[in-house]
């Protein structure tokens, strides 16, 4: 994965005029078209667009390309409006991110994955017939959120929400998805939001694993018996001053805040446990080890 993630970064920096500019301009304009085509004649009229492995390999190449137009809220206007909407924006928004190559290869890498998915469950005895951009979209808002994590949407219009939170319903919708796809034996079904992740995970193989390193840093950190924690330490403190009548009380010293109102007390870091030092003595003592 880092490999690819590598190369994908190293082609889109030596090919600056890789892509199409405004990418999403054209896949919306063409969802609508498509949808038009749908309300003012039969659903016949835009099959010739989905992708079908049968009739690629007899010569209709197009639908190499041409399902990614099919909508797929089409029997519902005000969804459909929406989730192009959404996606154009959303599109516009990673592609000034990224650079038209990046994004153009990130929409394109999913296109592709899709029609091999099709190919193989058409292989293996399926139809592999595909309609529409719906898992290769949703991947596309896996990116966004990675990038954006915090901004703030408001869903429907209305509700205020980060797109993390978003991403994790995304997420839900995947799994469920999947799930119910196995469980009907709906091989292509189950197939397409796997790989649809799977370009996910090769763009953003770097950030994932940076991400999850943090998070093993920031853990080691936060249970190493040198580093105070200083909720645990109050917890503690409080539980001494109601059994003893002070807060405070050096290691060294002996002296406490209850006797020394106007000394300073602190923890230090190094010493291992939870032991309070006045200010003559935060400096100037020898380690707990035990």
């Amino acid at each position: 994965m880092k490999k690819l993630n590598s190369a994908v970064d190293r082609f889109a920096y030596n090919h600056p005029r890789f892509g199409i500019p405004n990418l999403m301009k054209y896949v919306v304009a063409g969802n609508v078209i498509a949808f038009l085509l749908l309300r003012f004649s039969s659903s016949a009229a835009v099959s010739f667009l989905a992708f079908s492995p049968y009739h690629v390999l007899h010569g209709e190449i197009w639908r190499l390309i041409t399902f990614i137009f099919l909508p797929v809220n089409a029997s519902n206007i005000f969804f459909l409006i929406l989730s192009l909407y959404f996606y154009y924006w959303i599109g516009n928004l990673l592609e000034r991110e990224w650079g038209t190559p990046k994004f153009t290869l990130y929409y394109l890498s999913g296109m592709v994955l899709s029609v091999l998915t099709g190919l193989i469950v058409y292989f293996t005895g399926g139809t592999g017939i595909i309609y529409g951009a719906f898992y290769i979209n949703l991947s596309m808002f896996f990116a966004f959120a990675v990038l954006y994590p915090d901004l703030q949407i408001l869903l429907f219009f209305v509700i205020p929400v980060k797109v993390k939170w978003l991403a994790w319903l995304d997420a839900a919708l995947f799994a469920v998805n999947i799930l119910s796809a196995a469980f009907q034996l709906d091989l292509l079904g189950a197939l397409l939001p796997v790989v649809a992740m799977l370009n996910f995970f090769v763009f953003f193989w770097t950030e994932i694993t940076g991400a999850v390193s943090r998070h093993r840093r920031y853990a080691a950190h936060a249970n190493s018996h040198r580093t105070v924690q200083f909720k645990s330490a109050a917890k503690q403190q409080e539980k001494k001053a109601r059994e003893q009548g002070y807060h405070h009380k050096c290691s060294v010293c002996g002296r406490t805040d209850a006797e020394y109102p106007n000394l300073q007390f602190r923890y230090c870091s190094r010493c291992t446990g939870y032991h309070c030092f006045c200010e003559d003595h935060i400096f100037n003592h020898e380690h707990f080890t035990s």
